[in-house]
């Protein structure tokens, strides 16, 4: 992928994320744009969504998202000229959560014992 459509899609993800947190409220739930990546033809991008709250509630953002994409396209591209305007497709991924899930497992475990074995070379030199 060259550096041009690098930079694009980093461009639309920043304005995608202001635009939705400004312009749509999603039922006390957090919605982020955690990646955009675009066709090599240049003629859809897909948005990835990041949702902390209510499971239930994720198809049906998605799907606002999605019936909404055409109003989100036309606020986006006053922001981001370009000489042909991409299709959005919103897509949902769960990968924040699966960190939040996997920081709170790595909290919550046990200390480690005093008696431990030491690993060899960890002697001290008298």
């Amino acid at each position: 992928m060259n550096h041009r459509v690098q930079r694009v899609q980093e461009l639309i993800r920043r304005e995608l994320g202001t635009i939705l947190g400004k312009t749509y409220s999603f039922n006390n739930c957090f919605v982020t744009i955690h990646e955009v990546s675009m066709t090599p033809d240049l003629k859809q991008c897909f948005v990835y969504v990041g949702i902390l709250g209510d499971e239930r509630k994720h198809d049906a953002i998605i799907k606002k998202l999605n019936d909404q994409h055409g109003l989100i396209q036309r606020q986006l591209y006053k922001r981001v000229v370009l000489k042909h305007s991409p299709t959005l497709v919103f897509k949902f991924t769960d990968s924040v959560e699966r960190g939040v899930r996997l920081i709170n497992i790595i909290e919550n475990l046990p200390p480690p014992s005093d008696d431990a074995v030491d690993a060899p070379g960890d002697e001290v030199a008298q």
